[in-house]
């Protein structure tokens, strides 16, 4: 991550690229910056390009209208809070992550069959998808 990367992960830059990164479609593709500007000049009426959405997104434009916000935060179905409160993005970001997950079926499926299981069963099964993780992800490699 760069420095300006850095410096705008909790800012408004970084806040929309969080939710292009974890909100997807149900494809799982991610949305594009056309189909989020499209939404959302639909659902204010007014002027939302993608040129515009880039700038939000990059950090080169920093003070959209309250009615931006609003739209972007309707199309990604989050409190419009989100872009402003560093508490309640982070809550929501993780939120965000776990609805993400579970639109998956497998996960769906694995996370319904483990409600019922008791804390021990819980821990058992958590340790075991920590092993497949670490196996799947092989030797880290230095370059």
């Amino acid at each position: 991550m760069t420095a300006d990367e850095s410096a705008t992960a909790t800012g408004l830059a970084g806040r929309i690229e969080r939710l292009f990164r974890t909100v997807r479609r149900p494809d799982r593709e991610p949305y594009s910056n056309e189909e989020v500007a499209r939404a959302c000049r639909e659902a204010t009426g007014e002027s939302f390009s993608t040129t515009y959405l880039w700038q939000l997104r990059t950090g080169r434009r920093d003070n959209p209208t309250k009615r931006h916000l609003e739209a972007l935060a309707r199309f990604f179905q989050v409190p419009p809070a989100y872009f402003f409160e560093d508490g309640q993005s982070e809550r929501i970001a993780e939120e965000l992550v776990l609805l993400g997950a579970l639109r998956d079926a497998g996960v769906r499926d694995v996370a319904l069959r483990a409600v019922t299981l008791s804390p021990e069963g819980l821990g058992t099964i958590s340790d075991m998808i920590e092993a497949i993780a670490r196996r799947e992800a092989g030797p880290r490699r230095t370059e």
